[in-house]
């Protein structure tokens, strides 16, 4: 081998050994890096890093609890209109059934006048009142009955005691002063009676 040679290999080599020992030192340099980096916390930097999570968990917790405030008086103030609306409609239906039981009402009324004859005014009355009955019934009233029936007092007033004319009426219902209804089961009017003793 020719000396220039020799000496191009021997700077060949110082160089890239040179380059070796520089990156041997950049990779010593990065690891201390990572070390600082992966370092423990101090007390403080935990501290700190757990009142911004909490503080972060605290935020989401306010804003879920604020949503449901106001969907929670959305809801209140919807159900509360509704209502309002149900009590001045309720009645609606009702009415509008009742309303052609009027109708034969005033065409009684109005025939009584020039009619002559009493009991095709009795008959006609009758009829109204049985298709009153029967539109209240569709609503669901129903009429407490009482005849012979015994006294109760989940249905029944007692307004006054008799003696009963028979043994087997004693506690029984022997007059009806005024009709009570229930509406869907529930009483709307106790039935108010006589019972013999």
């Amino acid at each position: 081998m020719d000396p220039k040679e020799k000496e191009n290999i021997n700077e060949e080599e110082l160089e890239s050994g040179a380059v070796q020992e520089e990156a041997a030192e950049n990779e010593e340099i990065h690891e201390e890096e990572e070390v600082q980096e992966e370092a423990p916390l101090t007390e403080e930097e935990k501290l700190a890093k757990e009142l911004e999570e909490a503080n972060k968990v605290i935020e989401d917790q306010k804003d879920k609890y604020l949503r449901l405030s106001a969907e929670f008086d959305n809801y209140r103030k919807r159900t509360m209109k509704e209502k309002a609306e149900l009590i001045l409609n309720g009645g609606e239906k009702t009415i509008s059934t009742i309303l052609p039981v009027v109708d034969d009402f005033e065409r009684a009324l109005k025939n009584m006048e020039t009619a002559t004859d009493v009991a095709a005014v009795k008959e006609g009355v009758e009829l109204i009142y049985n298709k009153f009955m029967a539109v209240l019934a569709q609503d669901g009233v129903k009429v407490i009955e009482t005849k012979d029936k015994p006294l109760d007092t989940d249905y029944h007033e007692a307004i006054a005691v008799v003696p009963a004319p028979d043994k087997a009426l004693k506690g029984k219902i022997l007059d009806c002063v005024q009709t009570g209804y229930t509406l869907n089961d529930k009483v709307i009017r106790h039935a108010k009676v006589v019972v013999g003793e």
